[in-house]
């Protein structure tokens, strides 16, 4: 989906409001780089949709403050793996 930038920015914004997910995720499922995502999601979204834009400001802040744990628990994981494969 890389057509309307317009189109895209309000797209993301809700894909990331109504699946609470990561900047990671929507541009994976949108077929753009993080890069992008940030780019709609802060500096389009917040002239084309303000409301939306500061609904996606708390979901990131969100994920921004749990990124350690995931980190943890994808480090805990990884290495849980390499023990039952030995």
């Amino acid at each position: 989906m890389k057509g309307n930038v317009e189109e895209r920015a309000i797209s993301l914004g809700n894909f990331i409001v109504e699946n609470k997910t990561t900047v990671r995720h929507a541009a994976k499922a949108f077929g753009v780089s993080k890069s992008t995502v940030h780019k709609d999601v802060s500096d389009r979204l917040k002239k084309l949709n303000p409301a939306l834009c500061r609904e996606v400001k708390k979901v990131l802040e969100i994920n921004k403050q749990e990124r350690h744990i995931r980190g943890g628990l994808a480090t805990r994981h990884k290495y849980q793996v390499l023990k039952e494969e030995e």
